[in-house]
Order: structure tokens, then C-alpha cells, then sequence
């Protein structure tokens, strides 16, 4: 495993924040897969077109036969909501059929989120919040960011759309430019009706990393919170980071991001966000429970080892103005796939990490540069 990018953490004299040293870096390659997300059409009539692609990952993650324990504080669940019924099913969300079914608004997506809302009840999740539900949200969305129409989709009153920190409205910024993702793997997560995506979209001529949180309440959306890493969007001590799009799809095969844990393997929500919880509070020393196979990547570039200038220290958390703050944790639990956001070192910033038998398997850190979250 070659590390590329070393975070050495130290206080900056007067200001107390983190600082970056790199030491070299080194681009991911290897042959990309090809996406689980379809170049679908994006009109409006229902349509159908198959994604080019290998079909679903095969097979189940293997992971460490002895669990390890996982200290730190668990984030409450952040509400309750319901979501949107939306306008493509994805069979199975990795294979390679896609389906339009017509606007957010039809028949067949009422019936659809009736259908999810009996599913769902006494799951213990918000009425009507079931995995299939988000993942059809998050194709709705990628469906009508390609079309360049928001208006496809079931907004609520008052609803508050980001791009890279920054408050727009729906129908800006890489809603002028984009075309339909080429990948995307994602986080559902029912407790909280909150989905989290690392795709590869088209923003014109040129494919970028985006990072993607959607939060349903009441069958519309209420959050939409977009990190698009153009050239330039991510610097190291004024030099540009580059991105890799091909090793975030590479990842797919690699980490098998959306393919279910075992059973005996599966960490609790409390486990997993505990995890990211004391990641960020304590960092550089919560580099705690990770394997062996863990590799890092930023915006998909790097490649590093996720143990690389980290240690694992149970002290307490840090406090101050060089302490980073989690302000959303994801969970699903299903999956092993976990999600922080944070501000760091200048960059609206989430970590996305593949958790299974209590260690952490993959990390992805998606970043633009940003004066604040927007959200805070």
C-alpha cells in the first residue's frame, strides 16, 4: 500500500489551527469500472436504457474475524421525516437497468410511496422511509440535475439548496452544466430520512467528484447539499489537489461499497457513527480500528494508507478552534457505509467510510474550498 499524502497535524502558532504538510503524491490508477448510474434520458416521457456496466458486485465483504470494540459517543438521530417518491427505479441501485417513471408528481410515484410507506411500518424508521425509497430520490435528483429542471422534483416550502458552501437557488451552479452522473454509491439512511452520494458527473466537457446529502421530511425535500470539486477546488498549501474520477469508480469493485454486511459482521448505527464522532473530535488521534486493507482517497486522488500520520489515542476529544466539529452524521447500517461533514482546513469537507466487523475498510473524503459550510 503506497502512501502519497501524509497529514501531519500540528497547532499554528497564534491561531491554533490544523496545518497540512504533504509529502508526495500519488494518483490512483488502475482501469476504471463503468458506472451503476445510466446515461438515461432526461426527458420528461417515461423511457428506458440500459447502463453500460458489469452488472451487480458479486459475492460478500470480507472482513476481520474478530470484532473490535469501538469507543466514542454515538450522534443522536437528527429527526423524523418521510421520503420522496421519485422519478427512476434502479434495480437493485449497482445493476444495470434503469427505468424512468415518469415526474415526481404521477401516479406511479404516489403509488410507489404508498407502497414504501406500508413497507415501512413498524420498521422502526419514519413512516414511508424505506431503503428504496431513497435510492429512487437519489436518481430523481440526478435524473433532473442532468435535465437541468428542478421543478421535476418534490420540493418543500423554503427548501435550502448549497453548492460548496455557498446558499443558491435550485437551478444554479452546477445545475447549468451538468449531465447524468456516470456513477454514484450512497448512504441511506432510514432513521433520519438522509441520503449520502460520492458520484462522478459530468460538469460540461469534464467529469467531477460530487458529493450529494438529500434530507426528505413529509414526502419533499427540505436539504439539498452539493460539493462540486471543480480543477482548482481543492488546494494543499496553495497547490491544486488533483481529482480522479476513475479510482471513485474503481472503488465500486474495490470496497464494494453498497453490497451488504453479513450479519455477523454488521456494526450498530452507535458503532458506526461513534466511529466518524471521535474521528473528527479528536483528530489526528482517532485513527482507531482500521485495517490493514484501508485505503484513503481525497476527491478520488491519493493513495494513501488510512493509518498514515494518524494514532489512536482515547483521550479527549480536543477543544478550540483547531478541534473539528461533525455537524451530520450518516449511518446505514445495512451497508457499513458511514458519512461525517466537517469544516477542515478551509473546505466544506465529508469522510465516507465502509465499516464491517468493527474496523474501517475504506475512507473517501470528498472536499471543496469553501469560507463556510453553509449550514452551520
Amino acid at each position: 500500500m503506497r502512501f502519497g499524502h501524509v497529514i501531519d497535524c500540528v497547532r499554528c502558532t497564534g491561531k491554533n489551527k490544523l496545518a497540512v504538510a504533504v509529502l508526495a503524491l500519488s494518483a490512483c490508477s488502475g482501469t476504471a469500472s463503468r458506472s451503476n448510474i445510466s446515461d438515461a434520458a432526461t426527458s420528461s416521457s417515461p423511457t428506458r436504457s440500459a447502463a453500460a456496466g458489469s452488472g451487480d458486485a458479486g459475492g460478500t465483504a470480507v472482513a476481520p474475524s474478530t470484532p473490535t470494540i469501538i469507543a466514542g459517543a454515538a450522534a443522536g438521530n437528527a429527526g423524523r421525516s418521510t421520503p420522496v417518491a421519485g422519478m427512476l427505479a434502479v434495480s437493485g441501485h449497482g445493476g444495470a437497468n434503469v427505468e424512468a417513471r415518469g415526474s415526481a408528481g404521477s401516479n406511479s410515484a404516489q403509488t410507489a410511496a404508498g407502497s414504501g410507506a406500508s413497507a415501512a411500518a413498524g420498521s422502526g424508521a419514519p413512516a414511508g422511509c424505506t431503503r428504496e425509497l431513497l435510492r429512487t430520490t437519489i436518481d430523481s435528483y440526478l435524473a433532473a440535475l442532468a435535465a437541468h429542471d428542478p421543478m421535476r422534483l418534490p420540493l418543500a416550502d423554503g427548501v435550502k439548496f448549497t453548492e460548496n458552501g455557498e446558499v443558491l437557488q435550485l437551478g444554479e451552479g452546477l445545475w447549468r452544466s451538468a449531465g447524468m452522473a456516470k456513477y454514484a454509491h450512497s448512504a441511506l439512511d432510514t432513521d433520519t430520512c438522509t441520503t449520502v452520494s460520492e458520484a462522478v458527473v459530468p460538469d460540461g466537457s469534464r467529469d467531477i467528484p460530487l458529493g450529494l446529502r438529500l434530507k426528505v421530511e413529509a414526502g419533499k425535500l427540505t436539504e439539498i447539499e452539493t460539493i462540486a470539486v471543480r480543477p482548482g477546488d481543492y488546494k494543499v498549501f496553495g497547490s491544486d489537489f488533483p481529482s480522479n474520477t476513475n479510482a471513485i469508480i474503481a472503488s465500486r469493485e474495490r470496497v464494494k461499497w453498497e453490497e451488504p454486511v453479513p450479519l455477523e459482521q454488521r456494526d450498530t448505527r452507535e458503532q458506526i457513527t461513534g466511529w466518524l464522532e471521535r474521528y473528527f473530535k479528536t483528530f489526528p488521534r482517532g485513527g482507531c480500528n482500521l485495517a490493514d486493507d484501508c485505503q484513503r482517497l481525497e476527491n478520488g486522488g491519493g493513495s494513501f494508507e488510512c493509518s498514515a500520520a494518524l494514532s489512536c489515542d482515547m483521550a479527549a476529544p480536543l477543544t478550540g478552534a483547531g478541534a473539528l466539529r461533525p455537524r451530520v452524521l450518516v449511518a446505514d447500517v445495512e451497508t457499513g457505509i458511514g458519512v461525517g461533514f466537517t469544516m477542515f482546513m478551509g473546505n466544506t469537507d465529508f469522510h465516507m467510510i465502509k465499516m464491517y466487523g468493527g474496523e474501517i475498510h475504506a475512507v473517501h473524503a470528498i472536499l471543496g474550498a469553501a469560507d463556510s459550510s453553509g449550514w452551520d
